[in-house]
């Protein structure tokens, strides 16, 4: 289950503005790799919406099923906000449902087959 926590407007840069959702995981714990101790953690994912500014506050706080999923990709330069520092991840956070994508795989088939 995610939970949509808030919104936040983006500037292309071409000057056009669109709005994302930012999805909170639940509640699981992680063991953290410099001190070996347990904690627990959200995760979140933003994700890009047709919605205006009007729609994505009216939206928050709405729950649904899917989970916020660990995906690999090609190496990019993060700053992290509170200390400046710059570091390379090379992963993303993504909101993952995996009913909705056998939903498509079958949408998909079905167009196929009518073509």
């Amino acid at each position: 289950m995610v939970t949509i926590k808030d919104f936040k407007s983006i500037t292309k840069e071409n000057g056009e503005v669109f709005y994302a959702l930012i999805l909170q995981g639940g509640v699981e714990p992680v063991k953290s790799s410099r001190t070996g101790r347990t904690y627990f953690t959200c995760r979140t994912a933003t994700v890009p919406t047709t919605f205006d500014e009007q729609t994505c506050r009216l939206a928050v706080g709405t729950q649904f099923d899917g989970i916020i999923k660990k995906i690999n990709c090609e190496p990019y330069s993060y700053t992290i906000e509170s200390t400046g520092e710059i570091i390379e991840l090379n992963h993303r956070w993504e909101y993952v449902d995996e009913e909705l994508d056998v939903f498509q795989e079958h949408v998909v088939e079905k167009t196929d087959q009518i073509n």
